[in-house]
């Protein structure tokens, strides 16, 4: 095979994982990152001997990782220690109203058959279904390229697409199996961490289920900020080049080819060039006009997943009444996908995710202090500033307190706020999303952006809005299609 010149312009998880797997073909790879580490979203941010995870916190379907480093003849414990976490995570109703959800399935059907008699049984068939999704949707559906609407609506696509549910809404399809609300949102809240609603994704993400309760959560010791250290790793030894804070300023292209991309240093030629960067920011920022995909119009009509506001919070003391992974869920949560997705405001109430991996790893934090991560989902593209970012971390310490039954706000010894306008700021996100495209049945496999450009030739894109769309493993399995669709060129 003769040796080709690419480069990959932006070092999150489809960065990384793309580069490592066209370099091992041969070919001399240099990602270009305009940040000062790779990573992308998932950036670490240490300060005072606190080390916080800036972006994904979750560790979920370890076999996706356990493919990925397969196809190097490595495994993932190869370059980091793996620990599942049991709990789960503990979620919040109330202050005195939470449930541990366990890494034995014996107790969580005990739990479910509690809140919903009958729910046992119930929860194990609808547990048997997810995994049926699950493997058809890995088998069929997630690892392959979608180029036209004819590869998405092959008459067995569209038998197993229905086996699937994919044209059914996640919140009914659950409603079918509990009438538990407790219940329903335990199912339902990952779909939060995928860009979307309950009401508004296909049924399709009940497989979701099955990759929490059977598969586990798990978390790299040190933090998220592992994988990407380890697939950082890989990529050097497979000969991958690191640029860093070399922002790229333009894509160069003659007679509808992609030739070379300025920096804000120099310019690089290369063979090929692909882009793990924000699509809607490369295409309207990178490229001229003429030579887009998709128009400004296009992405005005796309329903773009949710932003968040997040806080990075070192305590001087442990709190008690937290565990690893944190879930409160406000009774009318309703109101809170209406305050997102509907009406695009900062919500009055709101269910929110927080994370203390010192629970588990004491090393994140200097002794006897804890590091917290909070995340509350809220609408992209809404007005971002200093007051409102003051108001609802008063809010959210408020509420906090009350759900761990003791002060925190006086033992806060350390403090970042990260929202809309840090999002596009540091990673060029479109109305400084968080996560991308939602996931909606418009928005899913042929109806998400191509990994190939239409109209400029050796110019690719790969991330979470390409498909199979939103989630470290999601990104990983869109860097080995787009490997293998330009190693078929």
């Amino acid at each position: 095979m003769q040796e080709k010149k690419v480069i990959v312009i932006g070092s999150g998880f489809g960065g990384l994982s793309v580069a490592s797997l066209i370099a091992r073909e041969g070919h001399k790879v240099i990602v270009i990152e305009k940040n000062e580490q790779p990573g992308g979203r998932a950036s670490v941010w240490k300060k005072n001997g606190f080390t916080f995870d800036m972006g994904p916190s979750w560790y979920l379907m370890p076999d996706v990782f356990e493919k990925f480093f397969a196809e190097f003849n490595k495994k993932p414990e190869d370059y980091m220690d793996l620990i599942r976490l049991d709990p789960s995570y503990r979620v919040f109703f109330s202050q005195d109203d939470f449930i541990d959800i366990s890494a034995d399935m014996k107790k969580n059907y005990d739990i479910f058959e509690k809140l919903e008699p009958g729910a046992k049984q119930k929860m194990k068939e609808y547990l048997e279904l997810s995994k049926y999704e699950y493997d058809i949707a890995m088998k069929d559906f997630i690892y392959k390229d979608y180029k036209h609407l004819t590869d998405f609506l092959k008459p067995k696509l569209i038998v197993e697409g229905t086996k699937l549910h994919m044209f059914e809404k996640l919140d009914s399809f659950v409603q079918r199996y509990f009438k538990s609300e407790k219940i329903r949102k335990i199912l339902e809240y990952t779909i939060v961490f995928l860009g979307g609603s309950p009401y508004d994704s296909p049924a399709l993400y009940s497989l979701m289920s099955h990759v929490d309760f059977n598969m586990g959560v798990w978390f790299p010791k040190g933090g998220m900020g592992k994988l990407v250290e380890s697939m950082y790793k890989l990529a050097e030894e497979q000969g991958v080049k690191f640029i860093f804070n070399e922002p790229v300023e333009k894509i160069i292209i003659d007679n509808k080819v992609a030739k070379k991309v300025k920096t804000n240093k120099k310019t690089y030629d290369a063979d090929i060039f692909i882009v793990n960067a924000d699509y809607q920011w490369a295409e309207s920022n990178l490229i001229e006009k003429k030579y887009r995909t998709y128009s400004n119009n296009y992405w005005e009509k796309r329903k773009i997943a949710p932003s968040g506001y997040l806080l990075f919070l070192g305590l001087d003391k442990r709190i008690k009444n937290f565990k690893h992974h944190n879930l409160y869920f406000y009774p009318d949560w309703d109101e809170h996908f209406d305050d997102i997705f509907k009406k695009a405001k900062w919500p009055d109430n709101f269910s929110y995710y927080i994370s203390c991996i010192t629970k588990t790893d004491s090393e994140t934090a200097p002794k006897n202090c804890e590091n917290v991560f909070v995340l509350i989902p809220v609408a992209p593209g809404i007005k971002d500033d200093e007051k409102t970012r003051e108001k609802y971390y008063k809010k959210t310490i408020d509420h906090m307190e009350k759900l761990a039954g003791e002060n925190l706000r006086d033992h806060i010894i350390l403090k970042r706020i990260f929202a809309h306008n840090d999002f596009s700021d540091r990673y060029n996100a479109y109305k400084g999303t968080a996560l991308g495209l939602a996931h909606t049945l418009k928005q899913t496999a042929i109806f998400r952006p191509k990994h190939q450009s239409k109209k400029v030739k050796k110019l690719y894109y790969t991330g979470h809005y390409n498909h199979p769309g939103i989630g470290i493993p999601m990104v990983v399995i869109s860097s080995q299609i787009l490997s293998e669709l330009i190693n078929q060129k």
